[in-house]
């Protein structure tokens, strides 16, 4: 039997990137993945990502144009070029839990399939959710295999908090997607959870 140690944060978001980068790195290394997902928003954590994981296949997931507002994209063009710099691939695309549901919910006041399915992977916390989401966004894109392990870096609102090895999945195959390990992720706290 392989006893595998997970950590477990009492804080959650930025002050747990570095750390939550350098275990992903280490279990990387450990295990022989080579593909690494990371979302990020304005895409300091993605830059980060990249420093660390050069000669990775590093796909780094920002947010959709117009998720905060019409037309505008997050990730800076700073951060989009330092990424860049160190090859690293940045997909950008519909979120995998909040496309057009988002939109039957804003319009309708009415929860769809795929909402509720990001509200129950919560349970575990944001950053899981978000990292089970730029699985299945990557393999949709054709930038990781849906045959192979991934580790997949997420977190609660800016920088990253959660790494997970998993095996990824295309969306309309969901279920087929595999939680191998979970590396870190912040201890919830009974009285709430993540955002």
């Amino acid at each position: 039997m392989t006893v595998i140690q997970s950590t477990y944060f009492d804080a959650r978001g930025p002050d747990c990137t570095e750390e939550t980068l350098r275990l992903a790195l280490a279990r990387a290394e450990a295990l022989g993945v080579r593909d690494i997902l990371v979302a990020t928003t304005r895409g300091e954590t993605g830059a980060r990502a990249a420093e660390l994981f050069q000669g990775y296949n590093l796909v780094v997931v920002t947010h959709s144009t117009g998720f905060a507002r019409p037309d505008f994209q997050e990730l800076t063009d700073e951060h989009r070029a330092a990424i860049e710099a160190r090859g690293a691939c940045i997909l950008t695309a519909q979120h995998a839990f909040g496309g057009v549901g988002r939109a039957v919910r804003k319009k309708l006041d009415t929860y769809q399939v795929d909402e509720i399915m990001a509200y129950t992977l919560r349970t575990l916390g944001q950053g899981v959710k978000v990292a089970v989401e730029i699985a299945l966004m990557a393999a949709d894109a054709g930038l990781v295999r849906t045959d192979r392990e991934a580790i997949a870096i997420g977190g609660t609102g800016r920088g990253a908090d959660t790494a997970l090895v998993l095996t990824p999945a295309n969306a309309q195959t969901f279920f087929d997607l595999r939680i191998h390990e979970i590396i870190c992720k912040p201890r919830l706290t009974r009285e709430g959870g993540d955002e």
